[in-house]
Formats: C-alpha cells, sequence, structure tokens
C-alpha cells in the first residue's frame, strides 16, 4: 500500500472513477476526483464540468478542492490528499499547492496537458514542492473511460 491510508488507494481512485463516470453521462470529458482528509475519509467529490459551465476552470479537481475549502470554511488543506483519474494540468497542480495540500494520487498520464511537462522552474509556486505524487493508479479503468469518450466524439464529428 502506497500512501497516508489504511485503505488502499485504488479504494480512493474508485471513488474519484465514479466521478468520471457522472462527467461522461453529461457528455463531459470523463475526469472525476476527491479529496481526502488526513483521517481518511472522503469530504468533497468533483467531476469535470468544462462545457456546462464553460469555463476552464472547472476541472474535476478544482470543483472538489472549492467544495472542501467551503465544507471546512478554510482555503488550508493541510494533510489532504486528492485522487484524480488523470494527471492534473499545470493550473490544478498549482491550486493544489497553493491549497497545501499533502499529495495528489491520479489514474491516467496525460501527455498533452499533465503537469509533468512544465519543467520551467519559472512555474513553481514555491521554493519546496511538498507535494507527493503518485500516478498510474486504477490508470487502465481511467485510461478506458477516456478512450471510450474521445472515440464517441470523433463518431459524432465533435471535438472534445
Amino acid at each position: 500500500m502506497i500512501g497516508p491510508y489504511s485503505k488502499p488507494n485504488s479504494f480512493f481512485m474508485e471513488q474519484a472513477l465514479k466521478q468520471a463516470e457522472k462527467a461522461l453521462a453529461h457528455d463531459e470529458v470523463p475526469i472525476g476526483a476527491v479529496v481526502v482528509d488526513p483521517n481518511g475519509v472522503i469530504v468533497a467529490r468533483g467531476y469535470n464540468q468544462v462545457e456546462k459551465k464553460r469555463c476552464q476552470t472547472a476541472h474535476a479537481e478544482m470543483i472538489a478542492l472549492q467544495k472542501a475549502c467551503k465544507k471546512l470554511g478554510d482555503w488550508r488543506l493541510n494533510g489532504y490528499w486528492v485522487y484524480v483519474t488523470l494527471e492534473p494540468c499545470s493550473m490544478c497542480m498549482n491550486f493544489m499547492k497553493l491549497s497545501r495540500i499533502a499529495g495528489v494520487v491520479y489514474g491516467a498520464d496525460s501527455p498533452l496537458f499533465g503537469y509533468h511537462l512544465d519543467k520551467d522552474a519559472g512555474h513553481r509556486v514555491y521554493n519546496k514542492d511538498a507535494v507527493q505524487i503518485i500516478g498510474g493508479v486504477c490508470s487502465e479503468k481511467a485510461v478506458g473511460l477516456l478512450k471510450h469518450f474521445f472515440k464517441n466524439k470523433r463518431k459524432k464529428g465533435e471535438s472534445g
């Protein structure tokens, strides 16, 4: 078991995958996220709503983090972890860092928009990047949802 909880990371990722399925049902790119407190309790959930809200900030992890902050009445999420089905983009990763989370676990790699593409030190939010990152958890399921979504979009002649 990797990560801070007594439950395996796959347990929490399965919850994020359920959120991704909600996004898929709403014809959104199927990405889901959950925020887990230091005791291993899910405090917030979110799924991609970029098309619905017509704004690129409506990523699953952004929505889940905003819900967690509202529920807790604090923007500081010290000791919390985010589980998200796709590797976060730079916007989301920096938002998580600013939220002071302890770590992020993601499913599928994002070769187009993943945070790992930004190697420029000028993009660092803090001098010390203390966020732990674990990738590849339940990646087959996450990739499967994404492939299904984009295959259907191509069939319809739409872009995703």
